[in-house]
């Protein structure tokens, strides 16, 4: 049985130019890491955002990559990036800066303002701030075949979109999967008696699998924070860590091409040979805090610290627990660690609850819908989880019909 590896041990190991070669029995803090660790991953999209209120400052960031193409003799890349927001903008400035043939896939302001600058500007986390030339469009039509294509859209986006995305393949073309929460891939080259199969949650009727081969895909999980503080600007607030795989966990030629190419560009990407192990780091605090955090309007040391509310997350944790148990996925680390560990994040918007005051669609079929439709596929009983979907599923019903934000403002 696969256990989750911890993202700051993660870390260690690709700074150091090495994959990790343990991928067993590390601690687990529900996304989130013990103080100190070096590394405090979001439990919602990844490592924290700087949000007002937040006592810590971020981390100093890694000078930028100066490791182009050319220099190390490395054959650039050709890479669209679809969804090319907070953070596949970022991965794509970045792969630009270093000689790879990037093209980003945008819309509305945020594809006007990147075409009028003929780039994208990046505020680093040191504070730099610097216009990266890379070109911007903003349909398939216009990009062409190219080597290598990022999806970064969230879970309910790749639907819209799904026609096209044949247009930018040739024979050989890698598509690079980074969503939060279980991705439609989740069975492929899974084993087992559900493999091949699809999760109707974010994958409504097969279609995706049907249009996306699964020699295709491989898995990377994004744990940097960043946000478009203004359209054709990303911040980048928290975080380097890309870990990708393989899905059936081989190591071959084309993902360690990958996993070179982002560390150039400043991104410490190892190679797991469990990407789902570790993407459980994460759905453990997605399933918990992002719909109650929503639902109440409440950061992350509150949830994890006000009885009532520690009451239900441990409940839903424990189902989560036996949910991943009956998949072949072992947690070793008890659910008041991962409390514990929570509640030293500090005061953390999710990303759900920043969502709902936005008035956006929230991420609630890959976040914990998915998560749902894997107790019912397995039989494991998760009254707590079923009822957080539920008043989930409501509120994000009532920010789509009504188009309204929701916030929470002084009496």
């Amino acid at each position: 049985m696969a256990s989750a590896v911890e993202p700051a041990r993660l870390e260690r190991a690709a700074g150091s130019g090495g994959q990790p070669s343990a991928l067993r029995r590390l601690p687990v803090l529900c996304g989130h890491l013990l103080p100190n660790s070096g590394f405090a991953a979001r439990g919602d999209i990844g490592p924290i955002s700087t949000d007002p209120g937040r006592s810590a400052a971020p981390a100093a960031a890694p000078p930028m990559p100066i490791a182009t193409a050319a220099a190390s003799n490395r054959q650039p890349l050709s890479w669209c990036v679809v969804g090319a927001g907070a953070i596949g903008g970022l991965v794509g400035a970045r792969l630009a800066r270093v000689g790879e043939q990037v093209t980003l896939l945008a819309r509305r302001d945020h594809l006007s303002a990147m075409q009028q600058r003929q780039g994208i500007l990046v505020a680093a986390l040191d504070g730099q701030e610097e216009l990266v030339r890379v070109r911007a469009v903003g349909s398939v039509a216009e990009v062409g075949k190219v080597d290598v294509v990022i999806i970064a859209l969230k879970a309910h986006q790749i639907l819209p979109i799904l026609d096209d995305l044949p247009k930018l393949f040739h024979d050989s073309t890698i598509v690079l999967s980074m969503q939060n929460g279980l991705p439609w891939w989740y069975f492929l080259k899974h084993g087992g008696q559900f493999e091949g199969r699809a999760l109707e949650s974010v994958d409504p009727g097969g279609r995706i699998l049907r249009a996306i081969s699964a020699e295709r895909i491989v898995g990377c999980i994004p744990y940097p924070a960043a946000h478009l503080r203004a359209p054709g600007e990303v911040q980048h607030t928290e975080g380097t860590l890309l870990p990708l795989g393989e899905l059936d966990g081989s190591r071959t030629d084309r993902v360690e091409r990958l996993s070179e190419a982002l560390a150039a560009a400043g991104f410490k990407a190892p190679i797991l040979d469990s990407i789902r192990s570790n993407m459980w780091v994460k759905l453990l605090g997605n399933l918990c805090f992002n719909p109650i955090g929503a639902m109440t309007h409440s950061t992350l040391d509150v949830m994890a610290t006000f009885p009532p509310s520690v009451a239900v997350v441990r409940a839903a944790m424990e189902e989560a627990a036996a949910i991943a148990a009956s998949l072949g996925l072992t947690l070793d680390v008890t659910v008041e660690r991962r409390i514990r560990g929570a509640a030293k994040v500090g005061p953390h918007k999710p990303s759900t609850l920043q969502d709902v005051e936005a008035g956006k669609p929230t991420e609630v079929d890959a976040l914990i819908v998915a998560v749902v439709e894997l107790a019912e596929l397995t039989g494991t009983p998760a009254p707590t989880i079923r009822t957080l979907c539920a008043c989930m599923q409501l509120l994000n019903k009532t920010v789509e019909e009504k188009h309204v934000k929701i916030q929470a403002s002084p009496a």
